[in-house]
């Protein structure tokens, strides 16, 4: 007996997706211009679209077109899930090869004092609230030590994407604290990952002392495979791609390695886009390689692809759950611990590191920026099973504010920060960055 053949799309499915795809992307583009024309990072407008698509405005003000557009139906939501999912990918990917992990050496010691300290104070907090939050914040059949544990990795990150066009913004990417603070959130953005990677396995595996010591291996084994086989692999297959001497071959040959890393990650049990960060990073350091060469791949990226993925993680906002009173008040606790705990450790180790007053205050108030990253993870959280809808509010909504709050504190922190002669020569060196749009360079 002949099979039949898989049907394709339905017709009203397809009008739906696109009519969606087409609102997202052209209320991101406005809104995201709104939010930067009064200094806000576009991320804040791009979220914005989706709480005004979503269950939070428009299934309220209007219930007959939100059940046309079938924000409610999972088929239909999955279709935007996957391009939402590529973009995500291709923009952590990117973030990846951008990364200087030269910077680590300059002024390693206090890196990792000011980056541990701004990871371990709020990851312990953030368990430890976690460990004694209502159990209506836990996923159904959820296990509380992964919720803890979640929350503790959700609120320790710091977003490289969004502290570096603040950096660049400021004009503060020549100075000296600028350097140090993009070199922790380097650290800090490392070790989040890792830490995703071990929760999400957790997550899907269960708690078991043997799953746990599997996933560390996974890690291990991930992070030697990454360094004895990856590297010479991607090394030479970019090298391979620009022997073309067309752009199009690179630009390709980055999207496979990014989607079958992205892949070999998920298939071990660990965050796809962990797979796709590590990946990343060994394409930017390919011996000779020029990261020019991805330039539309980035322009698409951040034009396109994520505007469409941090609209669709505003579509599962709902902001009235927040009229419950317990939630409410769990979302503020979690929101000051997530701030003072990044800002004291921070605070704390760059103290220890003999750096001034308000050397210390600018480190917390750039490393507070969570933005991108703390909406990935709080999305994975969700797909994973660990969150609720109230609690993956609370995630998205803190990612916002701390955002929000990073630019002006961060300007004031500097301004009493006196720069001194090696700033200038750096500025010279980092003047045709800056003066680039910022679209161009990273992502906020």
């Amino acid at each position: 007996m002949t099979e039949q053949p898989v049907p394709f799309i339905a017709s009203e499915s397809l009008l739906v997706f696109l009519v969606l795809a087409g609102l997202l992307l052209g209320l991101a583009l406005v809104l995201g211009a709104l939010c930067r024309r009064i200094g806000l990072p576009a991320l804040i407008g791009e979220l914005t679209v989706g709480v005004v698509l979503g269950p939070s405005v428009l299934g309220s003000a209007a219930p007959g077109v939100f059940s046309w557009l079938r924000l409610r139906n999972a088929d239909q939501l999955h279709l935007l899930d996957a391009v939402g999912q590529l973009g995500v990918l291709m923009l952590v990917g990117i973030i990846g090869i951008q990364l200087d992990l030269g910077a680590l050496r300059t002024s390693g010691a206090t890196v990792a004092r000011v980056s541990l300290g701004g990871l371990l104070v709020p990851l312990a907090l953030g368990v430890a609230v976690g460990l004694a939050a209502p159990a209506s914040l836990l996923a159904p059949h959820g296990h509380r030590g992964v919720f803890a544990l979640f929350l503790g990795v959700a609120i320790c990150v710091s977003a490289i994407p969004v502290i570096a066009k603040i950096l660049l913004e400021l004009r503060l990417m020549h100075r000296d604290i600028g350097q140090l603070i993009l070199s922790a959130a380097a650290v800090t953005d490392c070790v989040g990952w890792l830490l995703l990677s071990v929760v999400a396995a957790l997550a899907t595996a269960g708690v078991r002392a043997g799953q746990i010591g599997l996933s560390l291996g996974y890690l291990v084994g991930l992070l030697l495979v990454t360094w004895l086989v990856g590297r010479p692999t991607v090394h030479g297959v970019m090298r391979l791609a620009e022997r073309g001497g067309n752009r199009s071959s690179t630009i390709t040959a980055t999207v496979v390695l990014l989607l079958l890393s992205a892949a070999a990650t998920q298939a071990m049990g660990l965050e796809d886009i962990f797979g796709a960060f590590l990946c990343g990073i060994l394409i930017g350091r390919t011996p000779g390689f020029d990261r020019a060469r991805l330039a539309p791949l980035n322009t698409f990226t951040m034009a396109v692809l994520a505007p469409i993925f941090f609209a669709t993680v505003g579509l599962r906002l709902d902001l009235n759950a927040l009229r419950s009173t317990p939630l409410l008040v769990t979302g503020l606790l979690i929101l000051a611990v997530a701030v003072l705990g990044k800002f004291s450790g921070a605070y704390l180790g760059a103290r220890l590191s003999k750096l001034t007053h308000w050397e210390g205050l600018a480190l917390g108030s750039g490393l507070n920026s969570r933005g991108v990253v703390e909406v990935v993870i709080a999305q994975a959280g969700l797909r994973l099973g660990i969150l609720t809808t109230g609690t993956y509010t609370i995630l998205v909504l803190t990612a916002v504010a701390t955002t929000m709050m990073a630019p002006p504190l961060l300007r004031r922190a500097a301004g009493r920060i006196a720069p001194n002669p090696g700033e200038f020569v750096r500025q010279e060196r980092l003047r045709t960055l800056e003066d680039q749009p910022a679209s161009t360079v990273t992502y906020g």
